[in-house]
């Protein structure tokens, strides 16, 4: 499976840029997951000129527009950020990102839930850190997450499976520009598709099925946008059991009427939450091996990530 670029907080990579000299290292980001990825590291406060150590700085007044200061001294670096920020979102456009992972609660980094504190000093996690803000706005297409939330298994499978899901599509976008590569392109995705939107994927059929009467650079944005969209959506435990239903169904005339009861029995097992997803799903691989299954065979949902990282051994 090939590299995708991450944008990646510097902190959550070991490197001492935190205003008190220390680091915020996640060992899955940067030793299990970074042999899959290549991190593009960002941290705003150094960028931007500020030392290491420094005065520390949080959000201050409205959570929609809040400033940012400095704790002790009260100095405003809410222009100084915006500005670097604005400028840096504009260079990482060259470095083909497929997503970003932001360090939690951090004033100019946090993606949500950051604290801002009003005028009596009380503070509401209702703020979005500068940087983050403003990167999510300029590159509103690419997924996000922060390193806490990833720290939530079925967080971490739905992110990693987006971005690997994003770098497949702009293979597609590379080669010449033409209907039969979407098409191509969503026949592999179809399942995947639908454990994350059943709405979606009828919605993308439609248009797969307008698509003379569309020029192909619409066709192209409209499946983009739709893609999008169908993957931010969850991939929940029962759209999942009922695509592994839709699989089993590849394989009636082929299972003895013991091994589809025990297929099924399984499937409701992970659909109760008693088992992983890990356990259904391969025992639909080894018959999409055993029978030389064609459809199932050409399904990115049969191996989406690398099986190392063990997204799918959650319950």
């Amino acid at each position: 499976m090939n590299q995708v670029r991450l944008g990646i907080s510097r902190c959550l990579l070991g490197e001492r840029v935190r205003y008190d000299g220390g680091h915020k290292l996640d060992r899955f980001l940067k030793i299990t997951f970074g042999h899959y990825v290549e991190y593009v590291p960002v941290c705003p406060e150094v960028e931007c000129g500020l030392p290491i150590p420094r005065e520390p700085m949080h959000l201050e007044g409205d959570p929609r527009a809040p400033r940012l200061l400095t704790v002790r001294t009260g100095q405003n670096m809410t222009d100084r950020m915006t500005l670097w920020a604005l400028k840096r979102v504009v260079e990482l456009e060259k470095e083909e990102l497929c997503g970003f992972i932001f360090k939690s609660d951090s004033p100019s980094s946090g993606m949500e839930r950051v604290k801002v504190y009003d005028e009596k000093g009380t503070p509401v996690k209702k703020g979005v850190g500068v940087f983050a803000r403003i990167f999510m706005e300029h590159f509103p297409l690419l997924p996000v997450e922060d390193e806490g939330r990833l720290h939530d298994p079925k967080l971490r499978e739905n992110f990693i499976e987006r971005i690997f899901t994003l770098e497949r599509w702009r293979k597609v976008l590379e080669r010449k520009e033409s209907g039969g590569n979407i098409v191509d392109f969503h026949s592999k995705h179809e399942l995947l598709i639908l454990s994350h939107s059943p709405g979606h994927h009828q919605r993308m059929v439609k248009l797969l099925a307008q698509a003379r009467k569309l020029s192909t650079k619409e066709l192209y944005h409209k499946y983009q946008t739709l893609l999008v969209e169908s993957l931010k959506l969850r991939a929940t435990q029962k759209k999942k059991a009922d695509v592994l239903r839709h699989m089993t169904g590849y394989f009636k005339k082929r299972l003895s009427s013991d091994e589809e009861q025990e297929l099924l029995e399984v499937i409701d097992h992970y659909r109760n939450e008693s088992i992983p997803f890990i356990v259904p799903m391969t025992l639909i691989g080894h018959y999409v091996r055993k029978y030389d299954q064609p459809y199932l065979k050409q399904q990115v949902y049969v191996n989406p990530h690398p099986l190392e990282l063990q997204l799918r051994n959650h319950a």
